[in-house]
């Protein structure tokens, strides 16, 4: 543990995890709602930023919103890795906003309107491949048997539940949601390390707030501005109900991140994909045998990051 109090942060990233599967699920209506992909996630991620801006100004208002010095979950303390004082920290916070809340949402949801959601799904959730990559280096996070073996299953459990790799092709759409997941990867990372000396409340606002700058530019550069503005009251009432949801989603990822390591949290983070299908099976959707057997793969992975936790923080 980081030394705060609170809840573990693989406790959060069940949270997070829960919060995600919930979007998704809610997600799958609403982004027909809005024509342009580009245009619904743009409304979406300004709903965010405003209610996380909300937020800390909440916190720093009536709260306790100063940047912090803490060893984080891993033991380490926070050194010039950590996003320290100067150039390299406004770099590590300018690509969190800039890249991590803006490009990356751009590339994703282009690259999600010319392929089809399985392989997307899948390529996305390879998330916790490259974060594990990641912070063993930049980190100095270690993985044990336990993140190993979780990892196996949460990926096999992927890929039954997406059809098998078959499908995966070289095409445009699938190379940009790789390349979104890989930005993401390299953000999880950043933001790592930016919380040994930051705020999750201040992290997540500079995040969205800048990103969702970064989302209305390009839709004013692409010709979508007008849609933007133009928006009916059912548009922006899902607007509000999955910029709410994604908000949620961003305030617990950055606690969990500040609580425990960064491969831990991507792991428990797969689990959403349960909490989808579970609502999906509730709205009348039926699922065959072999998406459910790959749901029980993720779920034992991920409870075994979750119940490894003690372990697992003790050995770095």
């Amino acid at each position: 543990m980081n030394g705060r109090t609170g809840l573990s942060g693989v406790v959060v990233a069940g949270a997070t995890a829960l919060t995600s599967g919930v979007s998704v699920f809610v997600n799958s209506y609403g982004v027909h709602a809005v024509r342009d992909a580009t245009v619904y996630t743009t409304i979406k991620n300004l709903v965010a930023a405003l209610v996380l801006g909300s937020v800390l100004w909440l916190v720093h208002a009536f709260g306790n919103d100063r940047d912090v010095t803490t060893t984080h979950g891993n033991g380490h303390p926070p050194g010039a890795s950590s996003g320290g004082p100067g150039l390299l920290r406004w770099a590590g916070l300018a690509y969190v906003g800039v890249v991590g809340g803006g490009i990356a949402f751009v590339l994703f949801f282009e690259g999600l309107a010319r392929t089809s959601a399985e392989p997307a799904a899948f390529l996305h959730d390879t998330l916790v491949i490259w974060v594990a990559l990641l912070a063993v280096p930049f980190l100095r996070e270690r993985l044990s048997p336990w993140n190993v073996g979780a990892i196996v299953l949460l990926v096999c459990g992927q890929v039954v539940i997406s059809g098998g790799i078959g499908h995966l092709v070289a095409g445009d759409g699938q190379l940009l949601v790789l390349s979104a997941t890989l930005l993401w990867a390299v953000e999880t990372v950043i933001a790592t390390a930016l919380l040994r000396s930051i705020s999750p409340a201040r992290l997540g606002g500079i995040r969205m707030g800048v990103g969702a700058a970064v989302l209305v530019g390009f839709t004013a550069v692409t010709g979508r501005f007008g849609e933007l503005t133009s928006l009916n009251a059912g548009q922006v009432g899902w607007a509000l109900l999955t910029g709410a949801l994604l908000a949620l989603y961003v305030g617990t990822w950055m606690v969990a991140l500040s609580r425990a390591r960064a491969v831990d949290v991507t792991s428990v983070l797969v689990g959403s994909v349960v909490v989808t299908t579970l609502l999906q099976l509730a709205a009348g959707h039926s699922e065959s045998v072999p998406e459910v057997v790959g749901l029980v793969l993720v779920l034992i992975g991920a409870a075994t990051v979750v119940r490894a936790w003690p372990r697992l923080a003790r050995a770095t």
